[in-house]
């Protein structure tokens, strides 16, 4: 039986929906055209202060925000979307949400994996699942293309990850 028992965090659903964002060009596109055409104008209008008023201050302080503003405008965004996802939930729900878990692959029931959430008990058909992904501090097993049940290589206080991911990715293509 492969079993283990980790804590799923506020920061770790936030680390996932951030890993969904930057995998979505549209999303990226947009930090990058706002990181590039606002300093872009204002480096012109900077230009127009020099060239044609001789203005140096007005130029440097112009420029200076300028560049402010794409250095600091995509670490804004990022927490302005760090925000809005936790605002997307309501109390009841992350308390349902957040806190041990306990997923179970039991070969006396191999059709299933079994996981125990503070939600209370559920069963998951192998064909339900998608996939098993591996990050540099996650596992990532999922239900769909935005869903996943997100595992903490960090909070893992029983079984062996390695072992379970590994056996689940099997389970996944044998009944998927």
């Amino acid at each position: 039986m492969f079993e283990i028992e980790y804590e799923f965090r506020e920061q770790d659903l936030v680390r996932f929906n951030e890993m969904l964002c930057l995998k979505n060009p549209e999303i990226q596109q947009n930090i990058r055209k706002n990181r590039m055409i606002v300093p872009g104008v204002l480096f012109l209008i900077g230009s127009f202060y020099y060239f044609y008023y001789g203005d140096r201050n007005s130029t440097a302080y112009i420029i200076v925000f300028a560049l402010l503003w794409a250095w600091l405008s995509p670490r804004l965004m990022k927490l302005d979307f760090q925000r809005q996802i936790l605002k997307n939930y309501t109390d009841k729900e992350k308390a349902a949400m957040f806190g041990k878990y306990k997923l179970t692959i039991d070969p006396a029931n191999p059709k299933f994996l079994l996981e125990q959430s503070p939600s209370g008990k559920n069963k998951m058909a192998w064909p339900e699942l998608l996939r098993v992904e591996y990050g540099k501090k996650y596992v990532y097993l999922y239900l769909s293309l935005n869903t996943a049940l997100v595992i903490p290589v960090e909070t893992v206080s029983k079984g062996n990850l390695e072992q379970f991911a590994e056996q689940a990715e099997q389970m996944i293509e044998r009944f998927g």
